[in-house]
């Protein structure tokens, strides 16, 4: 089993400000979504908030897949 894999990936923020929010969405994991007061706290929410989507992404396909597998890079 290969550690660290995900580790310092770059994702996409998509954001704006309306009616004095700034709401934000990572465009390329669906439900990581966020809405702040400030700009600069969106971007530390959706941070947070991503790195537990992968956390819990990584848990369920680790429980899933048991005890005897291996993890392989995929590039696209």
């Amino acid at each position: 089993m290969r550690k660290g894999l995900g580790m310092g990936q770059n994702y996409t923020a998509v954001i704006k400000q309306d009616a004095g929010w700034w709401i934000g969405w990572i465009e390329e994991i669906p439900g990581v979504n966020c809405q702040e007061s400030t700009r600069e706290a969106l971007i530390e929410s959706l941070r947070v908030t991503l790195k537990e989507a992968l956390d819990l992404n990584r848990q369920e396909a680790r429980g899933a897949a048991g005890g005897n597998f291996e993890e392989a890079p995929i590039a696209v």
